[in-house]
């Protein structure tokens, strides 16, 4: 019985070791993922200087980190795409197509709800 419970908790803590590998490639080489993390920063300042409150706070916190989730999976299906094939394909275009729209459309809802939390606080 102990050897299974420590066998699930190696297995769990390999997991998080290549999940922090991936996110650290991400942050490494991808310049989209790049220009998230700064905007998150960059809102999380912008909250603090314009004393926006907790629960604005909270919904902030939660946009960004689903739009890295998006992000973040977005770049695996676009990795996993150009390992399948670099050349053109038109089912793989129409999936890298479609993940970037789901970000697309995230990213046009953060931009709504930043400026409806931080427009009001600047004039």
């Amino acid at each position: 019985m102990i050897h299974r419970i420590r066998h699930r908790a190696v297995k769990h803590a390999r997991s998080f070791g290549y999940a922090f590998e991936g996110i650290s490639w991400a942050l490494r080489t991808q310049p989209n993922y790049q220009i998230h993390v700064f905007l998150a920063v960059l809102s999380l300042v912008a909250g603090y200087v314009l004393g926006i409150s907790y629960a604005e706070f909270l919904f902030i916190l939660a946009m960004i980190f689903i739009g890295l989730a998006i992000e973040t999976v977005n770049t695996a299906i676009e990795q996993l795409a150009d390992a399948i094939d670099k050349n053109y394909n038109k089912h793989i275009k129409i999936a890298k197509d479609v993940a970037a729209g789901a970000m697309l459309f995230f990213s046009i809802g953060a931009a709504i709800t930043a400026g409806i939390i931080f427009l009001p606080k600047l004039f």
